[in-house]
């Protein structure tokens, strides 16, 4: 459920929302935002009528940031990621500009990752991107094979250091 107990740094965090278009994006989504690291920056940057939509699992995490997040067009919500579909038909929200996740993936059975690899397409817009990071160089076959375009980038800045893949939805 939990991908380190070491927090992720800022050298992380930057380089998670460079390739998030702040001016342009409608809905942002966060995955397994744990400890909030990403969701200050995100709150900070985005525009005031982006729709951000976090969604965590777990309890503990949970609470902590229901007391950080009653801002305006901020919506926490306590759910799994393939729950996704549902929670932005909830919201009355479009699909996602920008898909951010922070979910250990590649330590999840296969069939959870899949579903949850299904939910974070479908909800997409076209062109949209996922961008996730890993703790392994050894997962651009696994994000390839449902996405069309993924790059990586790499911050030694962090502990561990960390792997961000950033995979297009066309």
């Amino acid at each position: 459920m939990v991908g380190s107990v070491i927090p992720s740094s800022r050298f992380l965090s930057k380089k998670m929302l460079q390739p998030i278009d702040f001016k342009r994006a409608k809905v942002i989504i966060e995955l397994g935002p744990g400890t909030g690291v990403f969701t200050k920056e995100l709150v900070l940057q985005k525009h005031p009528n982006c729709q951000f939509v976090v969604i965590e699992l777990n309890n503990a995490f949970f609470e902590d940031l229901k007391n950080e997040l009653q801002i305006p067009n901020v919506h926490l919500v306590h759910a799994s990621a393939v729950e996704i579909s549902n929670i932005l038909r909830k919201l009355q929200l479009a699909k996602a500009d920008f898909i951010l996740s922070s979910l250990p993936l590649s330590n999840f059975p296969v069939d959870l990752r899949n579903q949850i690899f299904n939910e974070i397409k479908s909800n997409l817009k076209s062109g949209g991107k996922l961008i996730q990071f890993q703790y392994s160089r050894g997962l651009k076959k696994l994000y390839g094979s449902h996405f069309k375009k993924v790059s990586i980038d790499y911050t030694v800045l962090n502990f561990p250091p960390a792997f961000i893949y950033t995979c297009t939805n066309s």
